[in-house]
C-alpha cells in the first residue's frame, strides 16, 4: 500500500511569477496552467469569504500539496 506523500507550501514564500516545483518529482506547477495537466484542485478552504488554504494534488506522482498564505496577500 502506498502512502500519499502531502506537503506544505507557503505561497508567501514563492518567488516570481508563482510557479514551484512538486517538492515529490519536481513537476512545475504553475498558476498560469488551467488545463489541470500538471495538477488538479482537491479542495478550497474558505472562511468568512476568503480563501484560506488550497490543497492540490500532483498529476505526476499524485502528492498533495496544501497551499497557506492567502490571508497574508489578501491583507497587502
Amino acid at each position: 500500500m502506498n502512502q500519499i506523500q502531502v506537503y506544505v507550501l507557503d505561497i508567501t514564500k514563492l518567488e516570481g511569477s508563482g510557479a514551484f516545483s512538486c517538492p515529490q518529482c519536481g513537476t512545475v506547477i504553475s498558476p498560469d496552467d488551467f488545463t489541470e495537466e500538471a495538477y488538479s484542485i482537491l479542495e478550497a478552504k474558505v472562511d468568512n469569504q476568503a480563501l484560506v488554504e488550497l490543497v492540490i494534488g500532483c498529476n505526476t506522482c499524485g502528492s498533495q500539496l496544501q497551499l497557506t498564505g492567502f490571508s497574508l496577500l489578501q491583507k497587502i
